[in-house]
């Protein structure tokens, strides 16, 4: 029969050590996703407009924390597409043109409608209903102004449709270019007042999925995100133009 050997007893200073190994790493974890966090609402809420550069040492006083977790959090951001290294700048807020919001909400239309494909037959009353909440949320924020919690409810309103597809991979990239075209759709629409025209699709959408219409959820699908991309490339160029004409000559030189 084997000896059982006895662990020696833990000292106080053994398990305070041990404590501190677990959590540490947890703490600085979360002073990064809090850093996150907050640098994504500033840039996605139009605080950082594009081409702002992020300055590690400005952003660390301005929310209280170390550069480290500043440095990881804007190394986050770049995977997200919402900030670009600069060779010269650093770290700056990222800008699309035209043929990238283009180019980004076509490719939303494809995957999205695919996955709205792939989800229908599988959906649940449960689902439906949480998407019919979800909805009412968003026309809510929409009549109060809320504009902060557009992006957050349109994503989960999408993404709560694509759900039953059971596609992480392809749901994780969606979420992305969402974060990316974000900021650029809640400027149109407080601009343009499009509030009724996003509401009246997606309730069409809804009603499509909750019929179990597979054909036509995907095709309302990709009418309302390549509708959506070509008004908001109209609007790009058209803010951008009247923006380089009323700019001093000197910095159009």
């Amino acid at each position: 029969m084997g000896r059982i050997v006895k662990s020696p007893p833990r000292t106080p200073a053994s398990s305070a050590a041990a404590n501190a190994m677990m959590v540490l790493p947890i703490t600085r974890q979360t002073v990064t996703h809090q850093a996150t966090e907050a640098l994504r609402e500033r840039i996605l809420r139009g605080m950082y407009p594009d081409e702002t550069p992020l300055r590690q040492d400005a952003l660390a006083a301005e929310l209280g924390v170390s550069r480290i977790p500043i440095r990881e959090a804007l190394r986050q951001l770049e995977a997200e597409g919402l900030v670009v290294f600069n060779p010269h700048r650093g770290a700056v807020v990222s800008s699309l043109s035209v043929d990238e919001i283009d180019e980004l909400f076509e490719l939303r239309s494809q995957i999205e409608s695919d996955l709205v494909r792939r989800a229908v037959s599988r959906t649940t009353a449960e689902d439906i209903s949480r998407a019919k909440e979800i909805l009412k949320a968003y026309e809510a924020a929409f009549r109060g102004v809320e504009v902060t919690e557009w992006g957050k409810l349109n994503w989960e309103f999408h993404s709560t449709l694509y759900a039953p597809a059971d596609r992480p991979f392809t749901m994780a990239i969606i979420q992305r270019l969402h974060q990316q075209s974000d900021r650029y759709l809640r400027m149109q629409l407080v601009l343009t007042h499009g509030e009724s025209r996003a509401i009246d699709e997606h309730r069409a959408i809804l009603a499509a999925v909750a019929a179990h219409d597979t054909k036509q959820a995907a095709a309302l699908m990709r009418q309302h995100i390549v509708g959506a991309g070509r008004q908001l490339a109209r609007f790009v160029s058209t803010e951008r133009q009247a923006a380089e004409a009323s700019a001093p000559k000197s910095r159009r030189s």
